[in-house]
């Protein structure tokens, strides 16, 4: 199991990205949450088996058809990012923080 942060810039507000990434992080059954930033990036933490991981993180460098993505920083995150609310939950949109 890997566990990754992802910040995506671009125009990736308004556009359906955290619902779409959601939906794809379902299907690959990957754990985690996606929030979107108040300096209009979107943040994700993800967790699964490394090859989820990677095609959920293709996926954010595209993002929905509606969504121009011009950046996604992927960065290791430590055991303590994932909290009780994430262990064993679906994956999760979250409030803007």
């Amino acid at each position: 199991m890997v566990t990754k942060r992802l910040r995506i810039t671009g125009l990736v507000q308004g556009v359906g990205y955290r619902a779409t990434l959601a939906h794809e992080a379902g299907k690959l059954d990957v754990r985690g949450w996606v929030r979107n930033r108040f300096d209009g990036s979107v943040e994700a933490l993800v967790i699964g088996d490394p090859a989820t991981v990677g095609r959920l993180i293709d996926w954010a460098h595209r993002g929905p058809v509606s969504a121009r993505v011009d950046r996604v920083e992927v960065a290791e995150a430590d055991s303590g990012a994932v909290d009780s609310a994430v262990d064993g939950a679906r994956f999760q949109i979250r409030q803007t923080a």
